[in-house]
């Protein structure tokens, strides 16, 4: 069984965009919308973790979207 993976996007209010947070190595992220962010997810991240680790079975990778919004009261 391999580690669990994870990738967070996290909004970016200065930039508008969803950076990512990840423990696969190598990948790092961009995107203007969350669908963008997981189509990115889907595309790179089974390629980084045949190329970086030698996966090439099937795994789970959790994907979580953070994003703070200030309100005045």
């Amino acid at each position: 069984m391999t580690q669990p993976f994870y990738v967070k996007a996290i909004w970016d209010a200065e930039a508008s965009v969803w950076c990512s947070e990840s423990n696969i190595p190598g990948l790092v992220l961009q995107a203007d919308t969350l669908e963008e962010f997981q189509d990115l997810i889907r595309h790179f991240g089974p390629d980084l973790l045949a190329e970086n680790l030698g996966i090439t079975e099937p795994t789970t990778i959790r994907f979580e979207a953070i994003r703070h919004l200030t309100q005045a009261a």
